[in-house]
């Protein structure tokens, strides 16, 4: 019994909170479109009035119908007629106009509401932790809340809409079917119960699958954009991927599909049983009508106004029922869209924030930082120390996996070190506002975003706090060594960029890095940091970009991510990392002279080319 009770209380508690999830989607459509939500209940008010008053009408024009006939054609025997299918024919009327200015109304609360849904998402993407983003579970609530935010919002207001409709017309009918007996509108409930129950736990189990079956939907998606996506393109071609791909797509959608049909099938079934015994208590209702008619206690008026209060409240029993089904569908949605919105990032600025430098004094220390990344034991750094000074410029080398790109990622914030501090001058980064920090630093990040957007855009978009000036456009594209390649391009910097559009232009990787580069530097930060700046760049490209790179920086301190060593080799401070710790640091000669790792990798590399110089046929 205590077992029972425990079920049901969780049961309660269950419905209890989509219930709130109900209340907080109607406070999000009043947020999205209040004008249009008072008009579209003021016009669901009234259709939803409309059908008992034709029903009432039928009744009294059947009756009068009934009296007139022999009557003739006279004005005293047509009126009594007349009117009610007048009044009849002017209801049908404004239905129908109704119906289509409620279409309308809901059509544009709709797009308000889904645009509404998406910024709410949009601006939640933008605010939860990077961290967020390199989890399969956190990527599956991300898809959950994007995947169905245009038609649920859509879907919402239907259901919504056609519950109070729906319940209006219901209650309006009831009451008219209450003289004949109070246990006619009961038993009009008892008949629908089964449909209600087959539209529930269809829901139920719907929504099960699809949470179930999100990760095979996000890998059919992954594939279908390796197949349909330009980037791809020339590698399928050229290794015969795109059967390989075919293959892995239409499995999954052999699989996702076998298992829809059979929650179709299975629901079908269920709907066609209790079909059948809602017609069942419809043909035993009507003949207990009929028995009435025949005894003379009901006239043909009567026997009509049943048969159409009956038949249409069965029909809108049913229709109710299937919204507050499709409801808990919604809510089942909303569940997930309300989770994702309330994440909260763990990354929060300090209630008091100390303010960001202007320009740095002392620099960037690292202080004995471990750092590992979400959801591993591995530490990315390990016990690591660094200090850049104030307007100096320091390079990061190492081999692939040291933690280079790590410093950067902790030094903008994007997560927390485990233990140990980073400050800026003397500051703990943490005691600092997040956003004011980032707004110190401008980054060239490893992988740099392609933006379809014109040249200037793709540049001024490293700034976007001040109004885009062509002439700081222009001497950051100098910068970054961008101009040459607007200037080969047939609109300049006016020129969109990316093939996916129409007018756009293509450029090639380094092409690509010069404006990224650019992007850089248009935004005038205290702090440059440069992932691998030059690593698409041909040894000319990179040759003139080292020499406009002091001043570039001057003033500014900078922190550069190389394996190239001629970049690494202006640096003031080369500091050598391996396994998460800096294992050597000093100038390009001090590290030469110390002969470690720095001094063999230098040795290999000049070895390599002094060696692929002499293969080389004269």
């Amino acid at each position: 019994m205590n077992r029972r009770a425990t079920g049901l209380a969780s049961r309660l508690r269950r419905l209890s909170e989509k219930l709130s999830y109900l209340s907080r989607a109607v406070q999000l459509i009043w947020a999205a479109a209040a004008g249009w939500t008072v008009l579209w209940a003021a016009l669901l008010v009234v259709q939803g009035l409309l059908p008992a008053a034709t029903v009432y009408l039928t009744k009294i024009l059947v009756d009068n119908l009934a009296a007139a006939l022999g009557a003739g054609l006279s004005w005293a025997a047509v009126h009594p007629v007349l009117v009610p299918a007048l009044l009849m024919g002017g209801i049908l009327l404004l239905t129908e106009v109704l119906h289509g200015v409620l279409g309308w109304v809901r059509a544009a609360q709709a797009e308000l509401v889904q645009d509404h849904i998406k910024t709410r998402i949009h601006e939640q993407a933008a605010r939860v932790d990077l961290a967020f983003y390199e989890t399969p579970e956190q990527s599956d609530r991300m898809a959950r809340a994007n995947s169905e935010a245009s038609t649920r919002s859509l879907s919402l207001l239907q259901n919504l809409g056609g519950l109070v409709q729906n319940l209006l017309t219901l209650l309006a009918v009831a009451a008219l079917l209450v003289p004949y007996s109070i246990w006619l509108p009961v038993i009009l409930f008892v008949s629908t119960v089964p449909a209600l129950w087959v539209v529930l736990r269809h829901n139920a189990l719907h929504h099960a699958w699809w949470e179930e079956t999100t990760e095979d939907r996000r890998w059919a998606g992954y594939y279908d954009q390796v197949l349909t996506y330009p980037f791809p393109a020339a590698e399928l071609r050229l290794f015969g991927l795109a059967g390989h791909f075919r293959e892995g797509y239409m499995g999954l959608r052999r699989r996702l599909r076998a298992s829809r049909l059979r929650l179709m099938r299975n629901q079908n079934l269920a709907q066609v049983g209790a079909a059948t015994a809602a017609l069942a208590v419809t043909a035993a209702t009507l003949a207990w009508m009929a028995t009435r008619a025949l005894r003379g206690a009901a006239t043909l008026g009567d026997l009509a106004l049943f048969y159409q209060a009956f038949n249409q409240g069965q029909r809108l029993m049913r229709s109710l029922l299937g919204s507050v089904g499709q409801l808990y569908g919604d809510a089942l949605f909303l569940e997930h869209l309300f989770t994702f919105l309330d994440l909260q990032p763990t990354l929060q600025g300090p209630a008091r924030p100390r303010p960001a430098p202007e320009a740095l004094r002392d620099g960037i220390t690292f202080r004995n930082v471990t750092f590992c990344y979400p959801g591993s034991t591995h530490r990315a750094l390990d016990a690591f120390d660094l200090h850049v000074p104030a307007g100096k410029t320091v390079a990061l080398v190492g081999p692939n996996g040291a933690g280079k790109t790590t410093v950067t990622k902790l030094l903008c914030r994007f997560y927390d070190p485990t233990g140990g501090a980073i400050e800026l001058d003397g500051v703990d980064l943490r005691r600092l506002d997040v956003d004011e920090l980032r707004r110190r630093c401008t980054v060239l990040f490893q992988y740099p975003m392609h933006y379809f957007a014109t040249v200037a855009q793709n540049i001024a978009m490293g700034d976007l706090k001040t109004p885009p000036s062509r002439e700081r456009i222009e001497r950051a594209a100098r910068g970054g060594g961008a101009h040459e390649v607007a200037a080969q391009l047939p609109q300049g910097y006016e020129t969109l960029l990316g093939k996916q559009f129409r007018g756009g232009a293509e450029l090639s990787g380094g092409q690509w890095q010069r404006i990224t580069l650019a992007r850089a530097f248009y935004r005038e930060a205290p702090i440059v940091i440069l992932d691998e700046p030059t690593s698409f760049m041909d040894s000319w490209a990179e040759a003139q970009w080292l020499d406009r790179f002091r001043e570039l920086v001057r003033g500014r301190t900078a922190l550069i991510i190389t394996h190239r060593f001629t970049t690494a080799m202006r640096a003031d401070l080369i500091c050598v990392m391996d396994a998460g710790r800096v294992v050597e640091a000093g100038t390009h000669r001090e590290l030469l002279a110390r002969d470690g790792l720095y001094a063999a990798s230098w040795t290999a590399q000049m070895q390599a080319e002094k060696d692929l110089s002499q293969k080389v046929p004269e």
